[in-house]
């Protein structure tokens, strides 16, 4: 089954071209740049997805 790629709703908010592109994988999330979709990409298990995800809701990984 191909992949079915969708981009970040917060991906580009200030017309950057900054995008990350999620896909369910088997029971993963595949995690890619939008910029460089023929390149490898990060694969989560669910509950890793969920706990990432949760971090950056915070604001665990923000760069500023």
């Amino acid at each position: 089954m191909t992949p079915v790629w969708r981009k970040s709703s917060r991906s580009g908010t200030s017309g950057q071209s900054d995008c990350v592109e999620v896909a369910q994988l088997s029971g993963n999330v595949g995690v890619r740049d939008s910029k460089a979709p023929e390149a490898p990409h990060l694969t989560l298990g669910a509950a890793d997805w969920r706990a990432f995800a949760a971090r950056v809701k915070r604001g665990d990984h923000d760069l500023t």
